[in-house]
């Protein structure tokens, strides 16, 4: 997530009451999660185990609960708690702001595009020329839509990353910041949820094609020209190549990248990154050809076993 203008250490250290290791006028452009920071952003991290990948990221602000040597050419702000102060500085710059409309008046949408009744599109939403978006739709703000582009019914655009920290008085929520990005040409079947991004975008790129009731989570990209049939679910921060098939009933874990080409067979369980140009089945995942081999030797070794 970026600035509107760039900050400086000085004035994010004292919104959020974090005391700075670094110079005052240091810039601050944005705050982002560690695998898609960029020079100028904010990073938190909470944990020893992750103090290392973060100080050495492509951060250039370190928000971190521990004093530690500062690398050079970049600033620290240490706090007692980083997960609570990266939510206020998300809350301070990108603010919830409650609807009064069903269309904001803040919304831009091109021409030739067909609103159905009961569509909700929030504050700052940008459609394009000639989409079709069917009754009870909700796109929620911030969302970016292509040209040609088709949503059915009941899809939702938006909705907050599934991201928690758990805390002795519950589960605490990291807010998300980010947006939903689709390309050209993308078609969403009925009952689809598209996570936004925590602090970056969930992107859906030119003329992917998605099924009714698909799950995609926060900050998931996924390429040019893909097939994802019905009740498939994608974990957050998913990297899917263009023209990859998924079939129905597939699983994945997070962080993790399907390779260009790949085919899925349905109800495998994606527990890994995986080449592209193959075709794969089962869980663990294999590809389709060993795993079906695997299995008839299982009831080869059964059956054999029976008659012994």
């Amino acid at each position: 997530m970026k600035f509107k203008s760039p900050q400086t250490l000085y004035e994010i250290a004292t919104l959020i009451g974090a005391k700075s290791v670094g110079d005052d006028n240091f810039s601050i452009t944005g705050i982002n999660e560690i695998h898609v920071v960029e020079k100028g952003d904010i990073v938190f991290v909470d944990h020893p185990k992750y103090y290392s990948k973060a100080l050495n990221s492509a951060a250039t602000t370190i928000l971190i609960n521990k004093k530690v040597d500062c690398p050079e050419g970049k600033a620290l702000l240490i706090s007692n708690d980083p997960f609570r102060d990266f939510n206020k500085i998300t809350k301070h710059f990108n603010p919830f702001i409650q609807s009064k409309d069903s269309i904001s008046n803040s919304a831009k949408i091109g021409k030739g595009t067909v609103i159905q009744p009961n569509v909700f599109i929030g504050n700052h939403v940008e459609i394009g020329a000639n989409c079709l978006i069917h009754p009870n739709v909700t796109i929620y703000d911030h969302c970016i839509i292509g040209n040609d582009v088709t949503i059915h019914a009941n899809t939702v655009l938006g909705a907050d990353a599934f991201y928690y920290k758990n805390r002795p008085s519950g589960f605490d929520q990291l807010i998300s910041g980010g947006r939903v990005v689709l390309e050209d040409d993308v078609d969403l079947g009925a009952s689809c949820t598209i996570d936004k991004g925590v602090t970056g975008d969930t992107t859906i790129k030119e003329g992917t094609k998605i099924d009714n009731q698909v799950h995609v989570g926060h900050d998931t990209v996924i390429g040019k020209k893909c097939l994802i049939a019905s009740q498939t679910g994608i974990a957050g921060c998913v990297v899917i190549e263009d023209e990859v098939t998924i079939w129905g009933q597939v699983g994945t874990n997070s962080g993790i990248t399907i390779g260009k080409g790949a085919v899925i067979l349905g109800q495998t369980g994606v527990t890994k990154s995986i080449e592209g140009g193959k075709t794969y089945f089962g869980t663990p995942i294999s590809e389709s050809r060993e795993k079906l081999k695997e299995l008839a030797e299982i009831k080869r070794f059964l059956k054999d076993r029976k008659n012994a």
